[in-house]
């Protein structure tokens, strides 16, 4: 059995998802190999060469591959798709977008968002919001699956020595094109990769007080920041800090949210984290439920009070 794992990558460097997934596929047994599709991304293939536990790099570089089109990756995919048991992508915006795709093509079900590798044909996966963990099992010859990377460890990024062999880029498709893009920059850490979260909630009351409030803590952490869906909703931040199931599951080192209840869909996001602290004045919300240490407080003062002291 060999596994391939879909990498994700800057045409740099490789992302952090990435090694969470190769863990993943380390554990479905055999050998594990990583394509990484690009254009002029010889130094990302470089860099997955250098990661523990992947044996071969496969370096598909083209014009096609240039953006990461889901539909240009998933036709690289099924170019080389024959000689692998197991096809993993990393449960990101981007291996979601591409993974049905090459499932579909594959005629075989999609193992979606796992936790766990039970066997090389078992997996774990939460359903209903995570709580209840479903063990589901396919005889399909080719297993297609999509790892959620806060239920393993990141591979090592070196100490590897993996083989490059490069292959030719499939043509682009004619059924979506690149026109742009508009990148938000921050000098913050990324949110699915951060070690310190802090989280702000629909307590806060406008985007000026989030901002007041959640930013100078956030500054004195290092941290980057969330949201929940409510204060999305509400205007207070943009969707892409939003952390629940219909945002981005993390699992930091420390995870601090203010005033934030804790409704179902948010702590999916975030309950693996390390360590929660949770900031509240109400005593009955479900937050304090998973929360490692909680402040029963009024965050427009104890916030403050925490930057003061750190």
């Amino acid at each position: 059995m060999t596994a391939l794992v879909i990498a994700e990558h800057d045409n740099t460097s490789i992302k952090g998802a990435t090694l969470n997934a190769v863990t993943a596929a380390a554990a479905c047994g055999g050998d594990v190999h990583m394509l990484v599709a690009g254009h002029n991304a010889g130094a990302a293939a470089a860099a997955a060469a250098q990661i523990a536990g992947v044996s071969k790099v496969i370096h598909a570089d083209g014009d096609s591959q240039a953006h990461g089109l889901a539909e240009s990756l998933a036709a690289q995919v099924l170019a080389i798709a024959s000689g692998y048991s197991h096809i993993l992508f990393p449960a990101t915006a981007s291996g979601k977008n591409a993974a049905p795709r090459v499932a579909a093509k594959l005629d075989v079900a999609q193992f979606s968002d796992i936790t766990k590798v039970v066997s090389a044909d078992t997996f774990e996966r939460p359903i209903y919001a995570g709580n209840v963990i479903a063990t589901v099992q396919s005889a399909d010859a080719t297993k297609v699956i999509t790892v959620r990377t806060t239920g393993f460890d990141a591979a090592a990024a070196t100490g590897g020595s993996a083989a490059v062999e490069n292959v030719a880029a499939v043509p682009a498709s004619s059924r979506s094109q690149f026109v742009g893009s508009e990148i938000a920059k921050s000098d913050r850490p990324e949110l699915t990769a951060a070690k310190i979260i802090v989280s702000g909630g629909r307590a806060l009351g406008s985007a000026e007080k989030f901002n007041e409030v959640m930013n100078p803590l956030a500054d004195k952490l290092g941290a980057a920041i969330g949201a929940s869906r409510a204060a999305v909703d509400a205007g207070y931040a943009p969707n892409d800090l939003q952390v629940g199931q219909t945002g981005k599951i993390v699992a930091p080192q420390l995870y601090v949210a203010a005033g934030i209840s804790g409704a179902i869909q948010h702590l999916a996001g975030m309950k693996d984290s390390k360590v929660i602290v949770a900031i509240n004045k109400d005593s009955e919300v479900p937050i304090f439920s998973v929360a490692d240490y909680g402040l029963e407080a009024d965050l427009f003062t104890a916030v403050p009070e925490l930057v003061r002291a750190l």
